[in-house]
């Protein structure tokens, strides 16, 4: 049996009714009201004559038959009830990251072709400077933030149009057929839409397999009887804007369990996030590598020295995806921790969830090797074959089975990115590998000129483009280099026009025009010249030397 996102979910809160569905602040929504209210969103969506153009078999994997809702919000229950209520009508809702400017804004909406957006008051004003361009955006929904900012013309609150709206299920036939979609960069910065059947993306991230025996569902009787068993509480750290965290929040809706959210949805406050899992009893922590492990443990740290070490007693497991977690840090937590586990959990936009790492106390941990999942390979180089356990070569880590369509309006990338090989079609986003003989992945990273800072995939050519807006800017490229707190941080390498003084304040300022702040480099190294190839492309190893001389 194939499965559809909104009947999973309509099928466990009818188990489960009186079970937290989602816990926030005040707001503890049982799987009753979180169906209802999803349910009265794509009531809203649905009478607005938002919905499915053309059904799949209509369509080649790159394209899309369903009208697409832009999620713009911070975490919070309105996030993933969004996506449940456009799941519901057959509106494919997709990820927008609330730290963009209002030219890549711009450039994501247009080139999703968002029919709706949901958004919160503090984005109204950003929101507003685009919609003159996007004559295609028919639905406005806002959410109350308590940020002040008045209603934007056009728009509806959000909890207006839900009040108005029927709980009734909506009248249309779920399809496992109806999309997922999930917005990540390209190798060359731009953004892209990875087009998933909802049937693929459940199983390859969100609760789609029994956990004990790594098979599939294969009714919804089954999901259903392990839903009721469920109960567990789960705390996804980051914003739901990245996969990882709303795959976590989906994977727990599948078993009937309850996310929790910290109170700080727009910062990231460490004391708030321990204190929200002592109070509400949570068992899972779900953070993405460094970025969010540093802080997080330094906490836990200084709380124990303080003499008011936290009560988390609860905890059975921290769960790193999106980047990988120092094995430094990983031994730190254990020492703080010594009854949790602490797994890496790798995957992709294009692959799902592919392998995992576990660390426990009493062991040292490591960094970099993993147990793979199913359908996860490595192949070679050259995309022809898949190399054997033992096989000295590095390839590219692979999945097939469960992946998606393509990329939203890229047949050449998806042709590029989903490879057939010896009649099986794969996944290959661009992540160097090796399988040991005894069956483990030694993982290299990413090929391209790709840094990821934080959690966040920096594309190098976005950032050198932004830079490079300035004029006294000859030439720059720029590369990553190691950072404590980040993973990694970008550096730019830059040449001046003859006669131009160092202004590094200047250079920021204009790259700030173009790209998010968390893209701006952390440091310049400035020279006398750029090393690029007879082809005109820059030289990455040359310019990671100059970052890291």
């Amino acid at each position: 049996m194939e499965f559809n996102l909104a009947e999973v979910h309509e099928a466990v809160a009818a188990a489960v009714p009186g079970r937290e569905c989602i816990v926030w602040r005040d707001r503890r929504l049982t799987y009753a009201e979180v169906g209802d209210r999803s349910r009265r969103l794509a009531n809203h969506l649905l009478a607005h004559g938002l919905g499915v153009r053309r059904e799949r078999d209509e369509l080649a994997g790159h394209d899309s038959g369903q009208d697409h809702l832009a999620c713009y919000l911070h975490n919070g229950n309105e996030y993933l009830e969004a996506m449940l209520g456009a799941y519901k009508a057959r509106v494919a809702p997709f990820n927008v990251n609330y730290r963009y400017v209002a030219e890549e804004l711009r450039y994501l909406l247009n080139d999703a072709g968002a029919s709706a957006v949901v958004f919160h008051s503090a984005f109204a004003d950003r929101v507003a400077q685009v919609l003159p361009d996007l004559p295609q955006l028919e639905v406005l929904l806002q959410v109350d933030d308590g940020s002040g900012a008045p209603l934007l013309p056009g728009a509806s609150w959000y909890e207006d149009a839900l009040a108005a709206s029927s709980s009734e299920r909506p009248d249309v036939t779920w399809s496992p057929d109806d999309l997922y979609i999930l917005y990540t960069g390209g190798t060359t910065g731009m953004p892209k839409g990875v087009l998933w059947r909802q049937a693929d993306i459940f199983v390859g991230a969100m609760g789609g397999r029994n956990l004990a025996t790594g098979q599939e569902w294969e009714s919804v009787d089954q999901v259903v009887e392990a839903a009721t068993g469920g109960g567990v509480r789960l705390l996804p750290a980051p914003p739901f804007m990245h996969g990882a965290g709303h795959w976590l929040a989906f994977g727990a809706f599948t078993g009937g369990n309850t996310i929790c959210l910290q109170d700080d949805t727009v910062g990231f406050d460490p004391d708030d996030v321990w204190r929200t899992i002592e109070r509400e009893k949570a068992n899972i922590l779900l953070i993405v590598g460094d970025a969010f492990g540093r802080p997080l443990v330094d906490r836990l740290e200084a709380a124990a020295a303080e003499g008011t070490p936290y009560d988390l007693g609860s905890v059975l497991m921290v769960v790193s995806g999106g980047a990988p977690l120092n094995s430094s840090l990983k031994d730190r937590f254990l020492e703080q921790l010594p009854t949790v586990m602490v797994m890496d959990a790798v995957g992709a936009s294009e692959t799902g969830s592919q392998m995992s790492h576990m660390s426990a106390a009493g062991q040292r941990a490591s960094t970099g090797t993993f147990t793979p999942g199913p359908g996860a390979a490595i192949v070679s180089p050259d995309l022809t074959q898949v190399l054997e356990a033992g096989h000295e070569e590095q390839g590219w880590l692979a999945q097939q089975g469960r992946v998606p369509l393509g990329y939203l309006g890229d047949a050449e990338k998806t042709a590029r990115t989903f490879p057939v090989i010896d009649g099986v079609r794969y996944s290959v986003p661009g992540d160097r590998a090796r399988l040991t003989a005894d069956g483990q992945i030694e993982l290299y990273g990413r090929d391209s000129v790709t840094i990821n800072s934080g959690g966040e995939k920096i594309f190098a050519e976005e950032v050198e483009q932004a830079i490079a807006h300035h004029p006294d800017v000859y030439d720059v490229v720029v590369a990553g280099r190691p950072s404590e707190r980040w993973g990694q941080e970008v550096v730019a390498v830059v040449r001046l026009r003859d006669g131009a003084e160092q202004d590094e304040a200047a250079l920021l300022a204009e790259a700030e025009r173009h790209v998010a702040r968390y893209k701006l480099p952390k440091a310049f190294r400035f020279v006398d010249a750029i090393q690029r190839s007879p082809s005109g492309k820059a030289d990455y190893r040359w310019a990671k030397a100059q970052v890291l001389g």
